[in-house]
């Protein structure tokens, strides 16, 4: 006897092999059994020849706010994803918080909900608001280092003191047993870019001691700071002297600078891997990338000491000249101010979805003063034009990347449907399928869906998540490979994919005939073995 049957699918276990056509029992939150079960007694699903998949896991996201405002954001979960792992490129800014790095909790949160209130101090209780919440799908977290660091050390650039630098590595030791699956850092961003990798080896070391992953935005990913192949040797050298395993986030040759470099950098990883390394990454399916205005075009020193600083060097009128001057060479990066486009704008949504070219000439101004103008008003999201599909495809094909959107659960109605977001958070699954798989067949089906499923849980060492066995988490997706497909455009990104017509999340119906049923059956994970 079964709570329900999955027949006439082709059921892909999420190991990479072929997929073959068994039917698959669940009863409660588990599978129990996958097999030809006969005349077995349960309710029937019948998958119609579609695929049957595990539920995909987006190893790279930053929904870490997202069902805080909307338990019922199912961008992602109506493309099959059932599992997200948060606070990447060392942003936890839901936690953890104190009075010195609250703002970036504000500044990611009241663009959604102006009214949200910071209701945790720590950042197993920000878990706890995660589980009283509730959400349409499984959700772990890492611990930033970005976060953690502007709480002990503020935005200065310098090292820390050796009281800080302990106090660092109490916070992240604190995070992790509270249920943090990894530690990640943003070594691009300040003020993670204010830190040496010795800094980064001792923080990662609480990692390493506690058998969590380490993911990493790499220190460079074009021609600037250290240069890409620095900061890709950076990454493993931190595996090297710590023993962590390494995830190196969203892997790219990002700008014009250095297209056509794909090659040396897997050449690196390779390298690194024969050696004995565990080193491998992620990667989106998408040749335009996502950031914070000031993180992508303003110079790093100009960012030292936080917003209020910046502000106050922007009053400078040679300052200023400097600060135009380090944006003019990122806008080269992006393909000038064409290729920047702002997603999300608090201060003037009417400026969204409008190039910086396009608003620099609306402000009468060139494109270098409109980025320090916006800025002044408040901090911009934008979208930039910044890889080629050659690269993207030579990474993709590496066999220890998997699919990470490095996007966040939204929603087309509410809170969450504001602005003009990289369509990413709407598609990226769904494109991994349809362009990867099907259009430019980088890779035969079950190699994809191992790539989301599989292989991800791998990587966070879960031990019932990732595969349809027996025992497993009756985390599914059913799809049709023919016509599964993303529909979110740069243009116009709160469309929802289509293609994927039931997700059981824990074994209950997130997903039924291709619509969301307004459950949330959605768990926080704080142990590799939930």
């Amino acid at each position: 006897m079964f709570d329900l049957i999955i027949r006439n699918g082709v059921v892909y276990d999420g190991t990479g092999a072929s997929g073959i056509p068994v039917d698959v029992g669940i009863n409660g939150d588990a599978i129990t059994a996958v097999g030809d079960l006969g005349a077995a007694d349960g309710e029937v699903l019948d998958a119609g020849g579609h695929a049957v998949s595990p539920g995909f896991i987006d190893l790279h996201t930053h929904s870490d706010n997202s069902f805080l405002v909307d338990p019922l954001a199912d961008s992602k979960v109506r493309q099959g994803v059932t599992l997200e792992l948060m606070g990447n490129c060392g942003m936890s800014y839901c936690s953890p918080i104190n009075d010195r790095n609250r703002e970036e909790w504000r500044d990611r949160t009241t663009k959604f909900d102006a009214d949200k209130e910071l209701a945790w101090d720590d950042f197993g209780a920000w878990l706890d608001a995660l589980t009283e919440s509730g959400s349409t799908l499984n959700l772990a977290a890492q611990v930033g280092h970005g976060t953690v660091r502007s709480a002990i050390v503020g935005m200065d650039a310098r090292a820390p003191s050796v009281e800080e630098l302990l106090a660092m590595r109490r916070m992240v030791a604190e995070a992790i047993d509270a249920g943090a699956l990894g530690f990640s850092t943003g070594l691009y961003f300040a003020p993670g870019s204010y830190s040496l990798t010795d800094e980064v080896v001792e923080l990662a070391t609480e990692a390493a001691e506690r058998g969590v992953l380490y993911s990493t935005h790499p220190r460079s990913e074009s021609n600037d700071g250290c240069g890409l192949m620095v900061a890709i040797t950076e990454a493993i050298e931190i595996g090297r002297r710590t023993g962590v395993r390494v995830q190196i986030s969203h892997i790219k040759c990002n700008g014009t600078y250095v297209w056509g470099r794909a090659g040396q950098v897997l050449d690196l990883i390779e390298d690194a891997r024969r050696e004995g390394l565990d080193v491998a990454g992620d990667q989106y399916p998408y040749t335009i990338s996502s950031a914070g205005l000031s993180g992508v075009l303003f110079p790093r020193w100009s960012q030292a000491g936080g917003r209020q600083a910046t502000l106050g060097r922007m009053q400078d009128d040679d300052l200023r000249a400097r600060m135009r001057d380090g944006i003019e060479i990122g806008l080269i990066r992006y393909q000038g101010p064409e290729g920047v486009v702002v997603a999300n704008y608090a201060p003037d949504s009417s400026l969204e979805g409008k190039t910086l070219g396009e608003i620099a000439d609306g402000m009468g101004v060139d494109p270098r003063e409109a980025a320090l103008k916006l800025y002044e008003r408040g901090e911009a999201s934008v979208v930039l034009h910044s890889m080629s599909d050659e690269d993207v495809d030579l990474i993709t094909r590496a066999p220890y990347v998997s699919m990470g959107s490095d996007g966040s659960s939204l929603r087309t109605t509410g809170p969450l449907s504001s602005g003009v977001p990289h369509p990413r958070n709407y598609g990226a699954s769904a494109r991994y399928l349809a362009r990867t798989v099907r259009e430019r067949n980088v890779m035969g089906l079950a190699e994809g869906i191992h790539r989301m499923t599989g292989m991800p849980a791998e990587r966070l060492q879960l031990s019932r998540r990732g595969r349809i066995a027996a025992g497993y988490a009756a985390d599914i997706a059913i799809f049709d490979p023919d016509t599964v497909q993303d529909n979110a455009t740069e243009a116009d990104p709160h469309q929802y994919a289509t293609g994927v017509s039931h997700v059981l999340v824990n074994g209950a119906f997130a997903v039924r005939d291709g619509q969301p049923t307004g459950a949330t059956p959605g768990r926080v994970l704080r142990s590799r073995d939930a």
